[in-house]
């Protein structure tokens, strides 16, 4: 499996990324655009060598105004998405650290409960980005686990709900031994609680695309404005329609296509949320709040 990362660039730097083809969408637009440029180019050539087809440019007036707006709209929906799905995996980053913090405190004389909430919690956001993408997304914490832990995590139904089980299993058992209180067990608990809490505001997302309706009548409403824009443009600009189309094809497909890629955030494409680095700093942070090296294991007491 390829794993795309997360665009980092300066925003005051405008040549250093002007050129740029990776993560501005010019693939998936350009056989859009170059369509329109070859219809414009049919259109320019009927108008001058067969008969005229100019048409009035009013009613393209009126309706790229209306398709801007429609498109505004577009890019604010799916921008809220991916700015939602940013602050909710900031969440379990926040939640992960908090839960390790208490954990190790708390349970400092049993160091063996401890090795295994951090190494479950630590788990939790790899399993929770297998469950957003449909497909297993295995971390390194996965490679550290007992192969029966492993085998069940694999086997379960739902890989992040079997992790935050685990974790609150672990906490169950430091009560019933007496390491914790009831207050306390309950306080940890709750940022379990709320992962689980987080991981639904995602799949939320994930399983509620734009409405289905706007999304065709915006790409239709795209579609036609491109196809007829050469018989208003036709008149006044000759042969430089071709251009005009090109500009405004490019830049009305453009930000449609940015909003499709940005929809869905928690994907591979080049301008998703950077999952695996998220995921990986969780990792290191839990292992190194509980005080344990990452990859090398306590000898656990026997019976735990």
């Amino acid at each position: 499996m390829v794993t795309r990362t997360m665009i980092q660039y300066d925003a005051h730097k405008w040549l250093d990324h002007f050129f740029d083809i990776r993560g501005t969408l010019i693939r998936q637009i350009t056989p859009r655009v170059l369509g329109c440029v070859l219809w414009a180019a049919i259109v320019v050539a009927i108008h001058f060598h067969i008969r005229p087809v100019a048409v009035g440019v009013t009613v393209h007036s009126l309706v790229g105004v209306a398709l801007g707006l429609l498109l505004v709209f577009r890019t604010n929906a799916s921008y809220d998405r991916f700015w939602e799905g940013r602050k909710l995996w900031g969440g379990i980053v926040n939640e992960t650290r908090n839960a390790a913090l208490m954990a190790s405190v708390h349970l400092k004389d049993a160091p063996a409960l401890v090795w295994r909430f951090a190494r479950w919690t630590a788990l939790f956001p790899w399993m929770a980005i297998s469950t957003l993408r449909g497909t297993p997304v295995y971390g390194p914490a996965v490679a550290e686990l007992p192969p029966d832990d492993r085998q069940a995590l694999e086997s379960s139904q739902h890989p992040a709900l079997h992790a935050a089980h685990q974790m609150s299993l672990c906490l169950a058992e430091a009560r019933e031994r007496g390491f914790i209180s009831d207050y306390v067990q309950v306080a940890i608990d709750r940022n379990t609680q709320l992962l689980v809490d987080y991981l639904g505001g995602c799949e939320r997302i994930r399983k509620t695309p734009l409405p289905f309706a706007y999304v065709v009548h915006l790409r239709r409403a795209l579609l036609l404005y491109c196809v007829t824009l050469p018989f208003a443009l036709v008149e006044t600009f000759g042969w430089w329609t071709l251009l005009d189309v090109l500009l405004v094809a490019y830049t009305f497909l453009g930000i449609e296509e940015i909003g499709v890629e940005i929809e869905g955030p928690f994907g591979n494409d080049e301008n998703d949320l950077p999952l695996e680095a998220l995921s990986e700093t969780i990792h290191q942070n839990v292992y190194s709040i509980a005080g344990i090296a990452a990859g090398k294991q306590e000898i656990m007491p026997e019976g735990l």
